[in-house]
């Protein structure tokens, strides 16, 4: 007797090929048998201990999330509904080139102030491990879903060079080297950057290329948060496509979009040169959300020169009056690199979180509408809140543009992810309704993609990014890690006004052939482990 028959699925198999209709059996966490419809007629039908009529529901391979902030949130929370309910069943972390491994007790320290706003301080969380291996064994302890891990350059920047704005010795370039080498070995897919952050931001391109080597000679991709989405963007895109070309390594390049008013109406330029890359033999993916604000933390926007040294050399230069202004100044009217090159309208910085509860006026306001509450400079806002929750903000950045949104997920390389940050208490409604979002809004009400195209562009696309031989697809032999939603009432819950709301229409969610999600509602089950990197 199986474990489970699917029955009367309509299977979207992850492969962009029509759906069809099937009896699907699992069996110990596998697919062991599709039984389409047409080859049962007449024939005796799959039985298990459980049957589950899948009447009017499609069948998907679970939706991977190739850009996640879930660090922490799947430690301190393994019941993880906020991306279960949505039909993840994967997630990679370690993104923008900040996260907690390889650390020693100088850097963990260090990081954790640096993406409190991502994460949360951590203090409920027990750090018992300093190495990717190590972080990779604790995440298989159990949670809601599996997750993969990208080493984070800006941490091992820190961990081999600091926090300083200067160009690493031979002696750190080769440490550097050693770090990712130890990470790939220890089961991480890849390495991520974030060049608008510090201290990632500080390395050049040499040292970026030779990093990219690293990874690469282990059958990894590069990921960066590279250095403009703003002023600049298509030339920091084809910085990172060159840097990778030279480094022999994949490109899969993180949130992929045109912001900002200068770019307005311009990804057609961005898929030009990403189309131009490919035709000459360029391995380039990318992700994307399907919403037009940005999200990160408030301290990100300032000058990287501000941000030198670390989070205690950013508190005590905010705290001085003179150099303060200096700052100021180069946001409003220069254009910090923090902020992508733009001077910072102030009416587009909506804060959406804070550790302080006593800040929480703060939260849902942008920072115009609150500078003119107190009547005070919107800069004077800033600085206290960055001082007085000592840099946890984080915010919304309402600049984007709905038809770059629609043009880039059209692409034929794109991805999702969510860039979801759990922390706040209004954060971005992507990080609880990316996928459903995609599917209800893209899919069914405005056609931008097919079903059967957006469902590959959630699951078997990001697959093959990640080198997963038996994930992404609806196939016998394949991890039962599936999805069954109903393509005319699903939708994303989530708003900006209620953020937490959970999707509806996707009723069943299994991870390694086990129920997470079942009637719509989170089981016990916590099935999800570490995906680590297949060797070649």
């Amino acid at each position: 007797m199986e474990e489970l028959v699917i029955r009367d699925a309509e299977v979207v198999d992850g492969t962009g090929e029509p759906s069809y209709r099937a009896d699907v059996v699992v069996v110990g966490g596998r697919i062991v048998s599709i039984v389409q419809e047409a080859a049962a007629a007449g024939c005796q039908r799959p039985r298990a201990r459980r049957e589950l009529d899948a009447e009017g529901l499609v069948l998907a391979p679970g939706f991977i999330d190739m850009h996640a902030h879930s660090d922490l949130a799947l430690l301190r929370d393994p019941d993880h509904s906020a991306k279960a309910a949505q039909g993840v069943t994967l997630e990679v972390l370690g993104q923008d080139g900040l996260s907690y491994a390889p650390v020693d007790d100088r850097t963990l320290g260090e990081v954790r102030r640096a993406i409190a706003g991502w994460n949360g301080p951590g203090d409920d969380v027990d750090f018992d491990w300093r190495s990717v291996g190590e972080y990779l064994d604790r995440l298989d302890r159990g949670s809601a879903v599996n997750a993969a891990y990208l080493i984070p350059q800006g941490t091992v920047r820190a961990l081999a060079v600091g926090w300083e704005d200067r160009e690493a010795t031979p002696a750190e370039l080769e440490r550097m080297r050693r770090l990712v080498a130890e990470g790939m070995e220890q089961g991480a897919v890849g390495m991520s950057s974030g060049l608008t952050y510090t201290p990632g931001m500080y390395a050049k391109d040499a040292e970026l290329t030779e990093l990219c080597r690293v990874v690469a000679s282990y059958g990894g991709y590069y990921c960066p948060h590279h250095r403009s989405y703003g002023a600049g963007a298509l030339q920091a895109y084809e910085e990172m496509v060159e840097l990778t070309r030279e480094a022999g390594c994949p490109l899969h390049l993180a949130h992929a979009t045109m912001n900002f008013g200068v770019n307005k109406g311009r990804a057609p330029e961005l898929l030009t040169l990403l189309d131009d890359a490919l035709a000459t033999g360029a391995d380039i993916t990318l992700d994307t959300y399907p919403y037009t604000p940005g999200c990160t933390t408030l301290v990100a926007l300032l000058p990287s020169w501000a941000s030198e040294g670390g989070p205690e050399q950013i508190l005590k230069r905010l705290a001085d009056d003179e150099t303060a202004e200096r700052i100021r100044h180069h946001m409003e009217r220069i254009g910090s690199d923090g902020c992508h090159g733009v001077p910072v309208e102030w009416e587009t910085i909506e804060i959406s979180g804070v550790s302080d509860p006593a800040l929480g006026e703060y939260v849902g306001r942008t920072v115009l509408e609150s500078a003119g509450l107190r009547g005070e400079t919107p800069w004077a806002v800033v600085r206290r809140l960055l001082l007085a929750d000592r840099l946890a903000p984080t915010i919304l950045q309402h600049v984007g543009h709905e038809e770059n949104v629609r043009a880039i997920m059209r692409h034929r390389v794109h991805t999702g992810g969510s860039d979801g940050i759990l922390q706040g208490s209004k954060p971005h409604p992507r990080a609880y309704g990316t996928f459903p979002h995609y599917l209800g809004h893209y899919v069914r009400e405005l056609g931008v993609l097919s079903l059967e195209e957006c469902v590959a562009h959630l699951t078997a696309r990001p697959a093959a990014r990640l080198r997963l031989p038996d994930r992404g697809r609806v196939r016998e032999g394949y991890r039962a890690d599936l999805v069954l939603f109903d393509p005319a009432t699903v939708a994303a819950g989530s708003t900006y006004e209620e953020p937490r709301r959970l999707p509806t229409g996707i009723p069943y969610v299994l991870v390694d052939g086990r129920f997470v999600m079942e009637d719509g509602h989170r089981t016990d089950v916590l099935a999800g482990r570490s995906v680590r990197r297949v060797p070649r």
